[in-house]
């Protein structure tokens, strides 16, 4: 099915790197020989939270090497940008993008830019290997206390 976002044909993205995206589970393939991915954030390199008009932010101070991702099928490291999340109306769907067609509430973003090869984000978000970002799927559960802190400062951004 198409994402309810993409429901007329003029808003339907076009190319094969482009959003939203169905992963197929059965057409997934193991790969034995891809590293782990390594994850290492400094939490104090946060910045600021801000609205945008449409969504909220978390961005980071990237201008250092703090808070990178490596390793994985990444060939440099990646410097955390930014965090936003893409959620719906309802609790049926909400994120970007889907796993065997079914939609997740929401989905948390974590962008990342190749700050090895680009000497600004700017200009990573321009080609092909500038960017990484992980998705993370959510689901409707307990209270999760991370989620909650960041939450609870949503009021204060109520206005871009």
């Amino acid at each position: 099915p198409v994402h309810p976002l993409w429901q007329s044909p003029l808003t339907i993205p076009g190319g094969t790197r482009q959003s939203p995206i169905n992963i197929q589970w059965r057409d997934s393939v193991y790969d034995p020989f891809l590293k782990p991915l390594k994850i290492s954030y400094d939490p104090t390199t946060c910045l600021h939270i801000w609205n945008n008009g449409y969504s909220f932010l978390v961005e980071f101070d990237d201008s250092t090497d703090r808070s990178i991702i490596v390793g994985g099928p990444l060939e440099n490291q990646y410097r955390l940008k930014q965090f936003h999340f893409h959620w719906g109306a309802i609790n049926e769907w909400g994120s970007e993008h889907t796993v065997d067609s079914k939609f997740y509430p929401a989905e948390l973003h974590l962008v990342h830019w190749n700050a090895v090869v680009y000497p600004t984000f700017e200009e990573a978000v321009m080609e092909g290997n500038g960017l990484a970002v992980i998705g993370v799927f959510l689901k409707l559960g307990a209270q999760h206390e991370g989620l909650q802190t960041l939450v609870d400062a949503l009021p204060a951004i109520k206005h871009k």
